[in-house]
């Protein structure tokens, strides 16, 4: 008899299951009658389904919820075709962000447990803490302590609708807040912060810059935003003059801006890729005995500060 009952019920659950995949709307009280139980048979039956539907999305990709519906007066199957990361990548992409460094302990410790709770089933939420735990703890937040993902966001929404903002922002040459208006065209991130890139167009403000063409970006670091306002006003950008910050970005080093230039260089060291990684511009000239000659295209004095870090292992020719 408990054969029985196992298998009546075994067999409930995939019909109601096969309804629900079919598009149907499930009835507790209809399915109630038409299998001679009571409702709370059924409602056990539906919770068993969510409970195997949850476990099985980390296989799917897929993450499918029945969600009660009170118009029809039932649940149907609410497919949502979003993949879910796996607990490895999960895993790498919170080791990334301990590692950037640029955010305050309060922001970076949201950020992660917020990634954990959305992106990994819950068996297996606790090993992932526990993996990333002890970096966690020992995470050394950077030094201007500011909370500046709202100001970014702001930006990014100002940068899609092309408007104009005004900033309050603390310039460091001489430690005092200036006043600015500008049209934002990107954000970019390097060496623990994040920077936007800007149009200048006040020609009392340009005058004292090293790079005056209007092709050439102004580069702030966010989190030195004292305020920020987005305005009403728009600008416009023809699209062949428009800004592309990837191409901008593989010519940069430490977000020094200045006008573009090509360098020539002698490598001797040991990992070429490495140099090939930092520098995705650069070029391979010629190889003899283990060295390398290579030529880049670079923006402003960054590189400068670059090749001074390799020692010996790196030679300027030109």
């Amino acid at each position: 008899m408990e054969d029985n009952f196992k298998s009546d019920k075994i067999c409930r659950v995939l019909q109601i299951y096969a309804k629900l995949t079919e598009g149907y709307i499930v009835n507790k009280a209809e399915e109630a009658a038409l299998y001679g139980v009571n409702e709370r048979s059924i409602q056990r039956d539906i919770d068993d389904i969510r409970a195997f539907l949850d476990a099985d999305s980390d296989r799917t990709g897929s993450m499918n919820s029945i969600i009660y519906d009170r118009q029809e007066k039932g649940y149907h199957l609410d497919t949502i075709y979003q993949i879910r990361l796996k607990n490895s990548e999960v895993l790498a992409l919170c080791k990334i962000l301990i590692d950037s460094r640029a955010f305050t302990k309060d922001d970076m410790v949201a950020m992660i447990d917020k990634l954990v709770s959305c992106c990994v089933p819950k068996s297996n939420q606790k090993l992932v803490k526990k993996l990333v735990s002890n970096e966690e703890f020992h995470y050394v937040e950077p030094r201007h302590k500011s909370s500046f993902l709202n100001e970014m966001w702001e930006l990014g929404k100002a940068i899609r609708e092309s408007r104009y903002i005004e900033m309050d922002y603390y310039r460091l040459t001489d430690k005092k807040v200036v006043h600015r208006k500008a049209q934002p065209v990107a954000i970019m991130f390097s060496e623990y912060y994040f920077y936007f890139t800007a149009f200048i167009e006040d020609e009392d403000v340009k005058k004292d810059f090293d790079v005056l063409n209007d092709s050439f970006p102004t580069i702030y670091r966010i989190d030195r935003i004292k305020s920020l306002r987005v305005l009403d006003e728009r600008f416009h950008i023809p699209y062949k003059d428009r800004f592309e910050e990837g191409e901008f970005r593989k010519r940069i080093q430490f977000m020094y801006g200045g006008k573009l230039r090509r360098v020539k260089f002698r490598y001797t060291g040991l990992d070429i890729d490495a140099i090939l990684d930092r520098l995705p511009t650069a070029k391979i000239i010629a190889e003899e005995d283990g060295a390398y000659t290579l030529s880049a295209e670079v923006f402003g004095q960054g590189i400068d500060m670059w090749f001074r870090s390799q020692g010996s292992y790196i030679e300027v020719i030109e």
